[in-house]
């Protein structure tokens, strides 16, 4: 089970870098603004406020790469501890878009499932 979280902390943090991308990178590209929803101009009128938020996103995809890491060297405490941070911030993230904006519950769903996924096997995992 330790592993299956592990596995689904570390999908978990790929599309955390994946958003990082997004909205660091290439927010006012026509592609991602199709897929947040915005007119060019909200765009460039966010660019700044999407470009500090995709880095929460990248530094929680750290935090928790890290802990992947620290558990696979067998530092089980410090890279659970890492991994429930990050997972459980991103999950804790996506309850928050839902409950902000209730419009983009899919992209909640999106954001959260493999944190969720992560925590509830991790957990399972070190109480065997």
């Amino acid at each position: 089970m330790v592993t299956a979280g592990l596995v689904f902390a570390g999908l978990a943090a790929v599309l955390h870098v994946y958003i990082f991308v997004l909205e660091s990178v290439l927010w006012t590209a026509p592609r991602t603004r199709a897929t947040f929803g915005t007119t060019e101009q909200e765009a460039v009128a966010t660019k700044l406020l999407a470009f500090n938020q995709g880095f929460y996103n990248l530094f929680l995809a750290i935090v928790t790469t890290a802990g992947i890491v620290a558990a696979a060297i067998g530092c089980t405490a410090v890279g659970s501890a890492l991994v429930f941070a990050g997972t459980g911030s991103m999950a804790a993230a996506a309850v928050v878009l839902v409950l902000s904006s209730p419009d983009k519950a899919r992209s909640a769903i999106v954001q959260g499932t493999f944190p969720l996924i992560a925590l509830v096997l991790l957990a399972i995992g070190l109480a065997q």
